[in-house]
């Protein structure tokens, strides 16, 4: 590969030819060979947001020249129109915990492009990162990257999940079947109710979800190195929100404190933790599916899923529940993630926290795959399952503990004896409490109407 010489303040450094970024980045893929995955793309892209923000408000103090200015916001708007942006961001996840590695990534390549534009040398620390540090940039970046992602895809894709269920619950919500408590049989409930109670269990979780955003939109941009400001203007916070805010639509304003967004991440950690709530709710879903899909004969096979690719290798016909299965292994993914978010969020030391591009990366993983995996269980597994009314019916009319709406007229003691003999005998409760009670079979059949004992009978 063909090199060229860049410098910086420890000295000589090889580079890639073609590459945009300078002797920082180099230092920083060399020193980091760790696991070889980048810094993720949302992340990167608001990265280029910041910066351009910051050189508007640097411009509007009078901070910078008006052409460098112009050229920095100009190389900022080229690379978010590159889809193929990350070629030059190429350093570790697995790099310093301040993220200066990444900071440095980003001024180096803007510096460059700024440069020819200008024909003249744009400095990557002089004016891309002017009125910044790495301590204030990185942090701003998580917050504003995980903003954009909850908003343009986590929290629509969840509502689209919770729609579809919603939807499915009209067209299904009719059928009766035994409910089931410590997986044992329990008194009889509706689809509709299993499946709207699965549509308000994701709809708290976005509305947690939705509660972090003020605190992700108050941001630390301005506290420079210790949360001092130092090198900054008095403004300049104020400005790049303004700036910010007019690229993004979304409204951002300066932290109160930038200590707290410097020092600690306890914003990330919220957010970490209402993502984990969302896979559980996701995990309970896809487990309460493939439950409900066993079968088709030795399980319970109420519903039956889409069939969407062979199930085994050795056995012809066998058919697995994937997308619940994919969904189940997502949820364990967030929680994971969750935890190392969680210790990544005590490794704040008096003004810093240091591991930042991991909290960066785990929240972004997190809503990528939470996002992927709603749409997959909305759209191929959710609205596409059919039901089994066969199964559903036999069960219910087997179920001996439909005999607890008996209790009133001939209390508990009788009726569990009742429910005992049904069970022992592999009869239906009905016969066996119209022999062993005074209740008429004709009272029988209304006391122990499935439907009505779902309270929507």
């Amino acid at each position: 590969m063909s090199t060229r010489v860049e410098h910086d303040s420890m000295g000589e450094v090889r580079v890639p030819e073609q590459a945009l970024y300078g002797a920082q980045t180099q230092r920083a893929v060399e020193n980091f060979p760790v696991s070889g995955d980048p810094m993720p793309e949302p992340f990167v892209r608001a990265l280029l947001l910041c910066k351009r923000s910051a050189a508007q408000a640097n411009g509007r103090l009078e901070r910078l020249p008006v052409d460098v200015t112009n050229a920095i916001v100009d190389a900022c708007d080229q690379l978010l129109a590159d889809p193929s942006v990350m070629l030059h961001f190429p350093v570790d996840v697995f790099q310093t915990g301040s993220g200066t590695s990444s900071n440095m990534n980003a001024n180096e390549v803007i510096a460059t492009i700024a440069s020819e534009r200008l024909s003249l040398e744009v400095h990557p620390n002089d004016a891309v990162n002017f009125g910044q540090s790495s301590n204030d940039t990185i942090p701003t970046a998580i917050h504003v990257s995980s903003v954009l992602v909850l908003t343009s895809s986590l929290v629509p894709a969840l509502k689209h999940l919770e729609n579809t269920i919603r939807d499915k619950a009209k067209e299904v919500g009719s059928y009766v079947k035994t409910g089931r408590t410590h997986l044992m049989d329990a008194m009889p409930v509706t689809l509709g109710q299993t499946l709207i109670a699965w549509a308000d269990q994701l709809a708290e979780a976005i509305v947690q979800l939705e509660q972090q955003l003020p605190g992700l939109q108050a941001l630390g941009q301005g506290g420079t190195a210790v949360g001092t400001g130092v090198n900054g203007h008095p403004q300049f916070a104020r400005e790049f929100c303004l700036s910010l805010s007019a690229v993004t639509d979304i409204e951002f304003e300066p932290a109160t404190n930038p200590f707290t967004r410097i020092g600690s991440q306890d914003v990330a950690v919220a957010l970490s933790g209402a993502l984990k709530r969302c896979a559980v709710a996701i995990s309970k879903l896809a487990n309460d599916l493939r439950l409900m899909n066993s079968g088709p004969l030795s399980g319970l096979a109420e519903i039956e899923l889409e069939a969407l690719q062979p199930g085994s290798s050795i056995m012809p016909g066998k058919v697995n529940p994937v997308i619940p299965e994919s969904a189940a292994m997502v949820a364990a993914q967030v929680i994971g993630n969750d935890a190392a978010v969680t210790v990544a969020g005590q490794s704040g030391s008096f003004e810093l926290n240091v591991m930042l591009p991991l909290l960066a990366n785990n929240l972004l993983h997190s809503m990528h795959l939470l996002t992927n995996v709603s749409h997959l269980l909305a759209d191929r597994a959710v609205a596409t399952f059919t039901v089994n009314e066969a199964n559903l019916q036999a069960s219910l009319a087997r179920n001996p503990i439909l005999v607890t709406a008996l209790n009133e007229r001939i209390g508990y003691t009788k009726a569990a004896a009742i429910a005992k003999r049904a069970y022992r005998e592999g009869r239906a409760v009905i016969d066996v409490a119209a022999e062993d009670t005074e209740i008429s079979r004709e009272e029988l059949a209304v006391l122990l109407d499935p439907a009505r004992l779902t309270g929507e009978g």
